[in-house]
């Protein structure tokens, strides 16, 4: 194969020529002719046995080039690819299909670019890193979970009140009529748990079971438009009480459900978890900020078909949390399962696929910029640490993902590493 005439159209678009020479395109036909052969039926043949030439002879010499060359393409492009001297993302289109008198193939491939990246600041950036103290307050509502997770549900016969888990059938009436969402039955509410609107928990307080009462309540303004700001009145009826009786908080508890052997040693080691978890979120979202200040300098046009196939992967990805991992399923059909249309998809997952492609650009940009390299030491013990982490052999890494991919995103692993140490934190107001 031999790669000619690589033009580019503008910073966005090329155009790239594979030549393929004759006898290669005549083993291509030969192939395609012996995939063929036992679908044809020639007079005088048994099933699959007419040579080639007998069946050219009766449906002309072409009849197996465009399986030939639908073959050839895909080692075409990857070897134009490889050997035109672009970065291309995408998938490749077939603009011209040229075959000589001497049996010579000429495929043209229109192509869309890498996109071209310019830097902006992204050393030495500044951004608010938050402060926290966890207080007692704090502790004790973590152990009150765990209490109530340990806890026995016991049912209640006396008023109502905050903590209780409330039986109860409600029907919702804006301006007399019922609306769309507004009427269940049996349904179990815990009071304080603020799960509904504002206001509906509390006037439950006090009622006993198999009272009906109208609570009146008027709609957040920032609810859904139909109800939004609405005055309305829910028919309710409680059926059942219930309350979570807890257990003691004692060193009898504690030996039972960690392997602390006191409540002090349980509470301490309850702080510094929380600790530890709120730190990992405050460095997060300082690591955001910055690496956010550093797309924001950066100058790109982002091209559609990389945001797109962000947004493909993104919605495949949070379908697999949910199950949703056939592989034969398209976007769509799996858009259309979740419920996801296009105001959906603008307004939560394309925000976060711009962030995560800008970003990827940004950080192979600085690996080119500071010629970040990756020694095969390096890599090596990079992969036994993931290796570790998940469980995993080196092997098993290296066969799923490739050194190759691997060394990138060990580079761009580098690349934020050098973004986020040479930035300062900004005192919060």
């Amino acid at each position: 194969m031999l790669v000619k005439n690589v033009e580019k159209n503008d910073s966005k678009t090329a155009k790239f020529e594979v030549e393929i020479d004759a006898a290669e395109f005549e083993a291509a036909v030969n192939e395609a002719y012996k995939k063929n052969k036992d679908k044809i039926s020639i007079p005088g043949f048994r099933q699959g046995k007419a040579p080639r030439a007998v069946v050219e002879g009766m449906y002309g010499h072409e009849v197996f080039y465009q399986d030939a060359i639908d073959d050839l393409v895909p080692g075409a492009f990857d070897y134009g690819y490889d050997n035109c001297g672009l970065k291309i993302i995408g998938k490749p289109a077939i603009s011209n299909v040229d075959l000589s008198d001497d049996k010579v193939l000429t495929l043209t491939f229109d192509v869309e670019l890498y996109p071209e990246v310019t830097l902006g600041e992204y050393k030495n950036l500044s951004a608010v890193k938050e402060t926290f103290i966890v207080t007692e307050e704090d502790i004790d509502g973590q152990i009150k979970g765990v209490l109530k997770r340990n806890g026995r549900v016991i049912d209640v016969e006396r008023e109502a009140q905050m903590g209780d888990t409330a039986d109860i059938d409600f029907d919702g009436y804006l301006d007399g009529v019922p609306f769309d969402g507004g009427k269940s039955e049996g349904y179990e509410l815990e009071l304080g748990s603020h799960t509904f609107v504002p206001g509906f928990e509390e006037q439950i307080v006090g009622m006993n079971i198999g009272e009906e009462k109208d609570i009146n309540i008027t709609f957040p303004e920032d609810y859904t438009p139909e109800l939004a700001g609405k005055d309305v009145v829910f028919k309710v009826k409680l059926n059942a009480l219930s309350m979570t009786e807890l257990p003691e908080l004692d060193d009898d508890f504690v030996q039972d459900v960690s392997e602390f052997n006191t409540v002090a040693e349980y509470r301490e080691d309850t702080r510094k978890d929380m600790e530890r978890v709120m730190q990992e979120q405050v460095d997060a979202k300082f690591r955001t900020a910055i690496m956010t200040k550093a797309c924001d300098n950066m100058t790109v046009e982002v091209p559609d078909s990389m945001m797109q196939a962000k947004i493909d992967e993104l919605i495949h990805s949070y379908a697999a949390n949910f199950g949703l991992t056939d592989p034969k399923m398209t976007t769509e059909q799996i858009s259309q399962m979740m419920g996801l249309d296009e105001e959906a998809i603008n307004a939560t997952i394309r925000p976060a696929a711009e962030y995560q492609v800008k970003q990827e650009l940004l950080l192979n940009a600085i690996v080119e910029a500071e010629n970040i390299e990756v020694t095969d030491e390096e890599l090596e013990d990079y992969i036994k640490g993931a290796a570790e982490t998940v469980g995993a052999t080196p092997d098993q890494i290296r066969k799923y993902f490739g050194d190759e991919y691997i060394r990138g995103e060990f580079k761009k692993e580098k690349a934020t590493k050098l973004v986020i140490e040479s930035a300062t934190e900004e005192a919060a107001e």
